[in-house]
């Protein structure tokens, strides 16, 4: 389903999930890990270049204090004939060759190193990469009903801290794993048969360190996790902040957000105090340990050594080994480490790849086929997953939108009609009913063929940090110049831009903010239009326009909607007050419905609300509301 491969669990659809789960992940999860692990070892090549340069670096290594207790022998024989001119040359040459062994062994030794760090980190950067791209993917097709539900900073944070976490798996759990093994496995051999006794007192720091380094590096790993959450909250406050800076110098709340911010940052602050003291107090007690097992070895192996039961060579090596040893074994602490993290990130992360999007295409569904370019809502019922079965967002909803003809959906906020657009484009599907074009339910036809044809104008536009030409071709971005400009000019927008220093190429700033709200949501008017759907939904898209542009507007897309069916969902009458066919809503069911005319003619609803539009504005709000409430 996704790059990163899957369980074998039963997926979860995406709105039956609570987007903001904690995931509980066990400190070892074995699935996590090998589904990691199989990640990895997809990239055969650079695997086994990097398990076999791993497996050089230790075998070289182990040779290195080998080397330099037999120099050890060699020097101090050296010394002991020195009035012997042929034992000398003799200890001499052997002395040189075991010098040469000894580089060769410690550049072989590096250039595996190299070879295993390139490959590891290799495949781990390539694994991230797999990660991010499968996760951005999956963000891109789940449902708006988990969206709706779930914070961009915490997304923001999975996709990068999780997939960090992931990624080190390769170079900071794999093949530490090969290292340490051939290491502290080949040292003990070599080291006990050598001599028993120092072998072991060699060897008693590595428990030791080993159990005492894996124990603070859970509890690093818990404040991690505990500081990881901190961080997230940061990411949402900052996120927040910065997309309300506006707001927030409107009301002068800049005392009230810093405080805001201060508060958790003082908590992350303190976590990582913590975490700090942990680590040097672990690193205290591990240092301590070492060197008194290096002491008892020196005290007890040159006693040995002076009662000749071994050679100053050999207590070299000892000591030696334990100095090679000393890091790998503190590196149990961080491999035990990478598999709590791995497994507590890769549980994160997967737990949002394997989510099955709850508005996707059906196995076998087919492109939609126009002939007629009729939309009809037959009877269709809906609710909000996240809400209870008994609270209704839209009830027994009819009626039909075809080419050439305007339908109008007007009504109090919370009636409904967003919903209605938003099911239009298949965002949501319906709870009962359905929507069909030219007789092809929507839910059997793909989402690409269906969005094509069903272009909506957002309540709220969202533009991009791009420029105003981007921005309006971002639905076709091989569409000519010709095309976006009488885009443009329909939607009233291209002598303001014309006007601009670089016209078409201007930037916008993020968000737009760099442009008026009527310039949004006409640069938005514009992108919908430029693609040619015939179903054109505009949801209160002209909302932040004056009403001599908006009836522009309306007189340059005359042309344009001919063979096209028009939606427009509106507060202001005016809007909409040219329709074929006007739905009042009310508490998500249609309450009226005619053209202006025979609306106006009935005197409900819709003639309370345009008598009330058309009053003066001396008319005081308390008055209008009591007169709409009648």
């Amino acid at each position: 389903m996704t790059t990163a491969g899957n369980t074998a669990r039963r997926p979860r659809i995406d709105s039956e999930a609570d987007p903001n789960y904690r995931v509980e992940v066990q400190n070892l999860d074995t699935r996590v890990l090998a589904r990691i692990t199989k990640m990895a070892f997809r990239y055969r090549a650079r695997m086994a270049l990097a398990i076999v340069a791993t497996i050089g670096a230790a075998i070289f290594q182990l040779f290195v204090p080998q080397f330099l207790g037999r120099a050890v022998d060699q020097a101090h024989g050296l010394l002991s004939t020195a009035t012997d001119a042929a034992g000398r040359a003799s200890a001499k040459e052997a002395l040189f060759v075991t010098a040469m062994l000894l580089i060769g062994a410690s550049v072989m030794r590096g250039l595996c190193t190299m070879m295993q760090n390139y490959q590891g980190e290799a495949v781990g950067q390539t694994i991230g990469y797999d990660l991010r791209m499968a996760y951005y993917r999956k963000l891109q097709t789940l449902s708006f009903a988990w969206h709706d539900r779930v914070h961009t900073g915490d997304l923001m944070t999975r996709g990068i801290l999780d997939i960090e976490g992931v990624r080190l798996w390769t170079d900071t759990g794999i093949l530490r794993m090969v290292l340490l093994t051939i290491l502290i496995g080949g040292g003990a051999v070599i080291l006990l048969q050598i001599d028993w006794v120092l072998g072991l007192l060699a060897l008693s720091f590595v428990p030791v360190v080993g159990v005492s380094a894996s124990i603070a590096r859970l509890k690093l790993r818990d404040s991690w996790l505990a500081l990881q959450d901190e961080l997230s909250t940061l990411t949402k406050v900052m996120e927040e902040n910065l997309n309300g800076i506006r707001v927030v110098r409107a009301f002068a709340a800049h005392a009230f957000e810093m405080k805001r911010y201060d508060r958790i940052s003082d908590k992350a602050l303190a976590i990582s105090h913590h975490r700090i003291a942990l680590f040097v107090r672990n690193t205290t007690g591990m240092t301590y340990v070492y060197f008194m097992a290096m002491g008892l070895v020196l005290w007890i192996g040159g006693e040995k050594a002076l009662d000749g039961e071994i050679t100053i060579g050999q207590l070299t090596e000892f000591l030696a080994f334990m100095t090679i040893l000393q890091m790998p074994v503190r590196q149990i602490g961080w491999m035990i480490n990478s598999i709590a993290r791995a497994s507590t990130c890769g549980g994160r992360l997967f737990n949002v790849l394997d989510l099955e999007p709850s508005i996707a295409d059906k196995p076998g569904a087919r492109d939609l086929v126009l002939s007629d370019g009729v939309m009809r809502f037959e009877n269709v019922d809906f609710s909000y997953p996240a809400w209870t079965q008994d609270e209704r967002t839209l009830s027994g909803i009819s009626f039909e939108a075809r080419p050439g003809k305007t339908v109008g959906i007007v009504g109090p906020p919370g009636s409904g009609k967003t919903t209605i657009a938003q099911l239009m484009g298949r965002y949501y599907d319906v709870t009962d009913g359905a929507i069909t074009i030219d007789g092809q339910d929507i839910r059997d036809i793909t989402l690409t063929s269906l969005r094509e044809a069903v272009g909506i104008v957002q309540q709220e536009p969202h533009l991009f940090t791009a420029s105003v030409d981007h921005n309006v071709a971002y639905g076709d971005p091989w569409a000519g110049r010709s095309s976006i400009e009488r885009s443009a000019a329909a939607a009233q927008l291209h002598n303001y831009v014309r006007s601009l220093p670089t016209g078409y190429g201007t930037m916008v700033g993020e968000r737009g903010v760099s442009l008026s709200g009527g310039q949004r949501q006409r640069l938005s008017i514009a992108r919908a239009l430029l693609l040619e759907s015939p179903f054109l939904v505009f949801d209160d898209s002209t909302a932040a326009v004056d009403a001599a542009t908006e009836q522009r507007i309306r007189m340059a897309l005359k042309e344009m909607v001919e063979t096209r069916a028009v939606v427009i969902i509106a507060h202001r009458l005016s809007s909409l007050m040219h329709a074929d066919e006007i739905l009042f809503l009310e508490s998500g069911r249609i309450v009226e419905r005619g053209s202006h005319e025979t609306l106006m003619a009935q005197g409900g609803r819709y003639r309370k609300l345009f008598d009330l539009q058309s009053q003066p504005t001396d008319v005081s709000p308390l008055r209008a509301a009591r007169q709409v409430e009648d």
